[in-house]
């Protein structure tokens, strides 16, 4: 009879799973001693925050679940912020955190265990969709293949489970995993969501992230060869669609937040329409709000729907394609994009050379809570589904980094960071190294908090905590057995991207935010 610690390996593997990343603690051991002839490839990282990370990126690159091995108490808590970037980015993410032997714990008494929390299940609670403590030993396997169930059906999301640690040692009888695909809902009557559509003489297709979790994207463009409206996409769903009508540019640009407001009705594909996609919702309500969404909370959370439709993305965007009427194109989109080209162009030179240098490069594009990340979110022409993990969820700054080592376990990746939010994880250069990924960290080093800096000095303030003392780069990453390389200005960044990684370029410039970050929202709220 198998350990619990095999059992829990074997069930992540019946479920596809083919590699974990975590971190080595006393409670957890076990799980490192049953990887040998498990089939499943453990990436040790160096902090267990860049675990949760890097599974997140690994999720987001291949649609497929990330698992993070962490150990208890202060272990588990370090991985609580990546966490909340995964639910709030909709990430089908496990975390798997031991707990104290389950032979030490007094319910309501706090003892002074090694490791001992009061209630850890408790901590990720308000960032996950389901926390779960296994409660018996012998219920192990039953609670992992619950857990990966949750993590990855219906609206997907991070689960924390709980394992005490003396249950990875103990014997267990094996659960079979759950690996049938549960029968997909019948779609929903659409005769409402079809009258809103005939109707409409200028639609606008919004498309969410959770279109993207869903593989809607042949279905969106079947649509779309009917409806021939413009699709603006969100950063969750960036690359979805190569569509001609496709816009290239994000809504706060206002040449496609014209699209918005000219629009007779907004058909919402898999989106909450949250704070930052709206500019704080001072976009004004759709004239007509048709939604589809598999949440039902998430249907008319924002902006109250006229219709909405609960259902999987995919599947209702399919039957919409089959029965909506042909329109003509009442937008002529190219002009759009020529238009945000040209105000990118203006508004940054220097940023047009950016983009242009990150533009054709064939890799998952990571991107920090940063001014190149923001530049990289707003106008970064993704052409794959999936090629862009960006983390406006939550806006957890130090995400890049270790996220971009998740997608470079799946292909080749791209780290777009800033000098203060690398440095969050830095030690994972040893990751990277150790593991030889195919990635490369650009590090755009302005001397500090760049985007801090321009908050205060828009609101006149001192500039003060934003400017740091940083390493030289290079040479860090080089004393990790990284080649790097260091450049002033973006001139020479496209030749240097040529090389696959591991490899890290560090580029000395200064960039203006661009106008999807708050400070430069045009829109502004009523005096």
């Amino acid at each position: 009879m198998p350990q619990g610690a095999e059992s829990l390996l074997r069930t992540l593997a019946a479920h596809g799973v083919e590699v974990v990343f975590g971190l080595p603690g006393v409670h957890n051991l076990a799980v490192w001693e049953a990887l040998s002839g498990s089939g499943i490839r453990m990436v040790g990282v160096r902090h267990e925050q860049t675990a949760v990370y890097a599974a997140d990126g690994y999720a987001r690159a291949t649609g497929r679940l990330g698992v993070a091995v962490v150990t208890t108490g202060p272990g588990a808590a370090n991985a609580l912020a990546a966490t909340g970037e995964a639910m709030a980015s909709g990430s089908p993410v496990l975390v798997v955190a031991t707990d104290i032997p389950s032979t030490l714990r007094r319910p309501g008494v706090y003892r002074g265990v090694l490791h001992e929390t009061r209630d850890q299940r408790a901590m990720f609670e308000p960032v996950t969709k389901a926390a779960l403590d296994v409660p018996a030993a012998a219920e192990l396997p039953a609670y992992v293949d619950r857990a990966v169930l949750l993590a990855t059906r219906g609206a997907q999301g991070p689960v924390y489970l709980g394992v005490p640690t003396d249950f990875l040692t103990a014997e267990v009888a094996d659960h079979p995993a759950t690996t049938t695909a549960p029968d997909r809902a019948p779609v929903p009557d659409l005769t409402e969501a079809l009258a809103l559509v005939e109707n409409a003489e200028r639609p606008l297709l919004w498309v969410g992230g959770g279109a993207a979790r869903a593989g809607a994207g042949p279905a969106l463009d079947a649509l779309n060869d009917k409806l021939n409206a413009p699709i603006v996409t969100t950063y969750g769903a960036r690359g979805i669609s190569n569509h001609p009508l496709a816009v290239r540019g994000p809504v706060h640009a206002p040449a496609v937040g014209a699209l918005w407001d000219d629009a007779d009705l907004v058909i919402a594909i898999g989106t909450d329409f949250d704070g930052m996609m709206t500019q704080n919702w001072l976009q004004p309500r759709p004239r007509k709000l048709l939604s589809v969404n598999i949440d039902e909370a998430e249907l008319s959370k924002n902006y109250p729907a006229d219709v909405a439709v609960l259902g999987d993305a995919r599947d209702v965007t399919a039957a919409l394609a089959d029965a909506v009427p042909v329109k003509k194109a009442a937008v002529d989109v190219e002009s759009v994009n020529a238009a945000v080209r040209r105000f990118v162009k203006e508004d940054s030179p220097e940023a047009a050379v950016f983009l242009d240098a990150i533009r054709d490069q064939d890799a998952t594009i990571v991107a920090d809570m940063c001014i190149p990340g923001y530049w990289i979110g707003g106008f970064h022409h993704v052409r794959e589904p999936r090629g862009l993990a960006y983390p406006v969820g939550w806006g957890t700054l130090g995400f890049g980094f270790p996220a971009a080592i998740g997608a470079a376990v799946h292909g080749r990746s791209i780290a777009v960071v800033g000098d203060g939010g690398f440095l969050f994880a830095c030690g994972d250069l040893a990751t990277l190294k150790q593991e030889n990924l195919p990635l490369t960290v650009v590090v755009v080093d302005d001397g500090g908090y760049g985007m801090l800096r321009y908050d205060q000095k828009t609101a006149g303030h001192t500039i003060t905590g934003v400017d740091l003392t940083r390493p030289d780069f290079a040479k860090l990453a080089e004393s990790f057995g990284v080649p790097a390389v260091t450049l002033d200005g973006f001139d020479g960044l496209a030749d240097a991207l040529t090389t696959q990684g591991p490899n890290v370029v560090v580029v000395n410039a200064t960039l203006e935010p661009p106008v999807n970050t708050s400070p430069r929202w045009y829109r502004k709220p009523a005096n």
